[in-house]
C-alpha cells in the first residue's frame, strides 16, 4: 500500500517523513504512456509533491511542483492536495537518453539542468505563495532540497528513487525528506550524514522489503524516533464533468459559438488522467447561454 509515515526525533531537532508509491508511479506510468526515464522523473517529481502536500496544515490545501529544464522530457508538473493525494503529468512521455553507468537512468539529462523547479503552495488565501529555484542537477531531489534551503532556510536532505522492471512498468518508488530544525549542531548534522550512507538507494531498499519506517529508522538510526502519523496516499485526478463544463464557459459566448460552428461539439481530455469529456452542439450551447448570463 502507498504510504507516507511522518516522525520527530525525540532526542535531537529532526523532522522527517518517508514514502512508498509504487502503486501511484505506475498509475501514472500507465496513464500516460511512459518510457523508463519519464516513469522515473514525473515519480521523482510526483513523491516529492505528494510529501509536501502532506506536511501541509491547511485542510483544503495544495502544492504543485513544476520543472521546466530544457531538456527533451520538456515541463513536468505534479499537484497534490493536503492529504498526500497526487497527480502529474510529463509534456514528453516517449523520450529516451543514454544510461549511465551500470544501466542507471539518466534523469537529470532527460529533465535537463537550464531552468527552474517553481513551487506553488494554494494556502486557501486570495494568491498562492511563488517560489523558484535554479536547478541544481535535474535530478529532482536535490533540486527539492536546494528549494527548501533556498527558498525557506530550512536545512534538508532529499532522495527520491523509482526503479522500472524489465517489462518498463514501476517496480518500486519511494524517498524521504529529512529536515534539520532550528538548533541542530554539526554532530547532528554528521549523524545524518552516516545514516544517509548507510540507507544507499532508496528503490533498492524499497525493492528488498523496506517499508517508509524503515528508510526513516536505518536514515535516523542514531536518535530516538517518535511516529507521528502514518497515512495512505494515491495517484487521484479531481476532474469531474462539471469542472470541465464550467472550463467551457469560462471561454465566453464567443469563443463556444466558434466551437459549436466549426467543429458541431467539443471533447476535451484531462491532462492529469487522459480522461475523455465529450460536448454536442446541443451541450455547448446550453453552456454558451450560461456564458451569457453571467
Amino acid at each position: 500500500m502507498d504510504q507516507i509515515v511522518r516522525v520527530l526525533a525525540k532526542d535531537a531537532p529532526v523532522k522527517a517523513m518517508a514514502i512508498s508509491a509504487r502503486d501511484a508511479v505506475e498509475r501514472a506510468r500507465a496513464i500516460h504512456d511512459c518510457w523508463p526515464v519519464a516513469s522515473a522523473a514525473l515519480g521523482r517529481l510526483l513523491m516529492a509533491a505528494s510529501m509536501m502536500g502532506a506536511a501541509m496544515k491547511e485542510e483544503d490545501g495544495a502544492v504543485t511542483l513544476r520543472v521546466k529544464g530544457g531538456g527533451p522530457l520538456g515541463s513536468l508538473t505534479a499537484v497534490s492536495d493536503s492529504r498526500g493525494n497526487v497527480r502529474g503529468y510529463v509534456q514528453n512521455p516517449a523520450v529516451d537518453v543514454p544510461r549511465r553507468a551500470k544501466g542507471k537512468l539518466d534523469v537529470g539529462a532527460a529533465v535537463g539542468c537550464d531552468g527552474e523547479l517553481t513551487v506553488i503552495r494554494d494556502l486557501g488565501l486570495k494568491e498562492p505563495y511563488i517560489g523558484s529555484v535554479q536547478l541544481v542537477g535535474g535530478e529532482i531531489a536535490e533540486d527539492v532540497a536546494a528549494y527548501f534551503v533556498e527558498s525557506e532556510q530550512v536545512p534538508t536532505a532529499c532522495a527520491l528513487g523509482v526503479l522500472i522492471a524489465p517489462d518498463q512498468t514501476v517496480q518500486a518508488a519511494g524517498g524521504y525528506l529529512i529536515q534539520l530544525l532550528p538548533g541542530a549542531d554539526e554532530a547532528v548534522v554528521s549523524s545524518l550524514e552516516r545514516g544517509v550512507a548507510r540507507l544507499g538507494a532508496v528503490s533498492a531498499r524499497l525493492d528488498g522489503g523496506m517499508d517508509p519506517l524503515g528508510l526513516l529508522r536505518e536514515v535516523l538510526g542514531e536518535f530516538q524516533l517518535e511516529v507521528l502519523e502514518t497515512v495512505p496516499i494515491e495517484y487521484r485526478c479531481c476532474c469531474t464533468r462539471e469542472r470541465v463544463s464550467r472550463a467551457l464557459i469560462s471561454l465566453g459566448r464567443e469563443e463556444l459559438g466558434s466551437l459549436i460552428a466549426e467543429q458541431g461539439g467539443a471533447e476535451l481530455t484531462c491532462q492529469f488522467c487522459d480522461r475523455v469529456y465529450r460536448f454536442s452542439a446541443g451541450e455547448l450551447e446550453e453552456l454558451r447561454n450560461e456564458a451569457s448570463a453571467k
